[in-house]
């Protein structure tokens, strides 16, 4: 509702008043900097020119105050930067709360925080412990966590605020958030080329997950288009504001391709955050694997099955199973139990190592050690043991043992082991062992066993330095990939979002992500059911292919009806229409090989981009991709085509539904 003529004029004023204080921080901010930048050089240069004459504790005490006086410089230059992008927008919303001692507080929400000496706290940060108010409550009895402790009391008024260029477009108050005026206006609007922040939108079940700071591990399952990669986002803000010395470098994001890491880019710079580090689980598995030159990307693995070019499917599903796992374990310990060192040696014609004694060590005295860990170390054991503690010779003794033994450490040799093994139940071909020997690209199924198996034998790399892990279209990596992530990131805490209904991997599929949480410390599964990405016709459509029933559109539309075609004559009529309805459009087909055809057909015609597992930069405008590339992307509108020789599969239904829900306003529906 909107508020009085009066209300409007009072809060017009007040972000004038708002806007001068903003103004009159950053030039005195600017100068402050600048001048405390010159008095660091001048000290840094004193101690360099002193430093021959200053004792160690002086030389130390200097380096301590450089060090806190250039982090006070970072923190300033930080605020700055903060406070400058709010500038012309400063805040988004405000409430008035009472609580129980009736003590009033107006508090107005932005993106960062501004405080004046005389009137205290202008803006909150939207991560401030009472801004959870306005996300989580209708006007009425509310309550929020301060540090200490809950204060509870009555939220008397939301009121929401549109600003552009420095002028008050319109404020209006709202009892909730769901339906609220901005938020339609919000939805209405046209897709960005990057995914932008939602601060001023977000939702109870998101702000749920956002703050949530109690569980080591959130497992949050949403439907289509309910934010899940925004709220990831959103988390990773809130915990760089919670957490004390928690910093972007702590953070690990596991994105499903680079189209996506690009797309995502944007949001924590706008939320006044540096970009976390970002990988693929191909680039994890790329780093750890020995032999090859490259692995399979994940969606070319995908793709190859959409383009019919696979031949022993029965393997590949059994590769990327469950039941290997077991079968894996099993083989791994048999090859431990039967490795024995099976001759003495001497050692530089002196030492003499004994055959019985190397044994008893490898089967008794390390056996809670990764099996060539616990050769290392042997090794480096004797080597002290002959050389008055030196480690000099643990290559040297490494290698002798090696060479008296019935185990290698070729891992091509170990996994090939497996197939022609009892502990296999499907075995590869001869043909397919020769091609695997000379193959200089590893499979992604068999990457991912090949690394497991290596993991098991030699021990798990541990990542130490990362203390919040992320994963994104979490119903894409396999019981065994988190199975491996676990025992990377053992004292990490998680963050895994996902739908099982967008699962695109035609080998594998959950039911529950719940699954997993048994892997994790601390786990908790959170379910998002609202979207809020597409019209409600299209999601009776898209409800309708999977016989789901839960969905609940908040969109509002004006009924855009959903076209179906036959006639594939159509599609350049069809671009067309939505070229001059909307600003992106996409035409996304089952398979690689119908999109490249048809991105050949209308290149010459059309300002058309084509996006392969390749691609890393792209303009939304106007594309052309297969489905498997198109999870966490959205588009104003969007064709889905498939023609006589690219038909859906009555099993690929996940693979038509992901198509389907990257439309927001618009779908055309090709199916012969």
């Amino acid at each position: 509702m909107a508020v009085s003529e009066k209300d409007f004029k009072l809060e017009e004023k007040r972000l004038e008043e708002v806007l001068k204080l903003v103004d009159d921080k950053l030039a005195k901010m600017g100068s402050n900097i600048f001048e405390n930048e010159e008095k660091y050089k001048d000290f840094r240069r004193y101690t360099w020119e002193n430093i021959r004459v200053m004792d160690d504790q002086e030389l130390i005490q200097a380096n301590v105050e450089s060090e806190l006086e250039a982090n006070k410089i970072m923190m300033k230059q930080d605020y700055f930067k903060k406070l400058y992008r709010i500038k012309d927008n400063p805040y988004f919303a405000s409430i008035v709360f009472e609580d129980e001692d009736k003590e009033r507080y107006s508090v107005y929400l932005g993106l960062t925080y501004l405080k004046d000496e005389d009137y205290g706290n202008i803006i909150y940060d939207w991560r401030s412990p009472i801004c959870s108010l306005f996300y989580d409550f209708e006007v009425g009895k509310a309550a929020y966590a301060a540090p200490e402790g809950p204060v509870k009391g009555t939220l008397l008024r939301k009121r929401q605020y549109k600003i552009s260029d420095r002028k008050l477009i319109s404020a209006f108050d709202n009892s909730m958030n769901i339906d609220d005026e901005l938020l339609q206006e919000v939805l209405a609007n046209d897709s960005n080329e990057k995914m932008k922040n939602i601060v001023n939108t977000i939702q109870q079940e998101q702000n749920n997950v956002i703050r949530n700071i109690r569980d080591k591990t959130l497992i949050v399952s949403g439907i289509a288009g309910s934010g899940k990669t925004s709220v990831a986002l959103h988390r990773i803000a809130f915990l760089l504001y919670k957490i004390k010395n928690l910093t972007s470098n702590d953070i690990l994001i596991f994105s499903p391709n680079q189209i996506f890491t690009e797309y995502i880019s944007n949001v924590l710079p706008e939320l006044g955050e540096d970009n976390t580090l970002q990988t693929t689980f191909n680039e994890y598995l790329s780093s750890n694997i020995t032999g090859f030159e490259n692995v399979e990307p994940f969606m070319d693995f995908i793709g190859k099955y959409y383009s019919e070019k696979v031949d022993n499917i029965e393997l590949i599903k059994y590769k990327q199973s469950d039941e290997i796992i077991n079968d894996i374990n099993l083989y791994i310990e048999d090859f431990i139990r039967k490795a024995r060192m099976t001759n003495d040696f001497v050692e530089n014609k002196i030492y003499k190592v004994s055959k019985d004694e190397i044994n008893d060590l490898l089967h008794n005295r390390y056996n809670t050690l990764p099996f060539f860990e616990r050769v290392d170390v042997i090794a480096e054991k004797l080597s002290e043991a002959n050389y008055k503690g030196s480690s000099k010779k643990k290559a040297t003794y490494r290698k002798k043992i090696m060479e008296n033994s019935l185990f290698s450490q070729d891992y091509k040799d170990i996994y090939l082991g497996f197939f022609a093994s009892d502990f296999c139940k499907i075995r590869m071909t001869d043909k397919e062992i020769k091609d695997f020997e000379k193959v200089k690209v590893i499979g992604y199924e068999d990457a991912l066993l090949f690394v497991y198996m290596k993991g098991l034998l030699e021990g798990f790399p541990y990542e130490r330095n990362i203390k919040q892990v992320v994963i994104d279209e979490a119903q894409d990596y396999s019981y065994l990939q988190y199975l491996i992530i676990s025992k990377i990131f053992k004292n990490s805490n998680f963050t895994i979002l996902g739908d099982v209904n967008q699962t695109i991997n035609p080998y594998y599929k959950y039911e529950s992500l719940e699954v997993i949480a048994d892997l994790f410390v601390q786990s908790k599964c959170i379910n998002l059911t609202k979207t809020y990405r597409s019209s409600p016709e299209i999601i009776d459509f898209t409800n309708k292919i999977l016989g789901l029933n839960h969905v609940c559109a908040i969109r509002k539309t004006k009924n855009v009806p959903l076209i179906h075609r036959c006639d594939d004559k159509l599609l350049k009529d069809d671009i067309t229409y939505l070229k001059n309805k909307y600003k992106s459009v996409a035409v996304i087909t089952r398979d690689n090989k119908t999109a490249l055809k048809i991105y050949e057909i209308l290149k010459e015609e059309l300002p058309i981009s084509l996006l392969t597992s390749q691609t890393e930069e792209f303009n939304k405008d106007l594309v052309v991709l297969p489905a498997y590339l198109a999870k966490g992307l959205e588009f104003d509108s969007v064709i889905v085509y498939s023609g006589k020789a690219s038909k859906y599969m009555k099993n690929e239904k996940n693979l038509l539904y992901v198509a389907c829900t990257r439309a927001q306003h618009e779908l055309i529906v090709y199916s012969t």
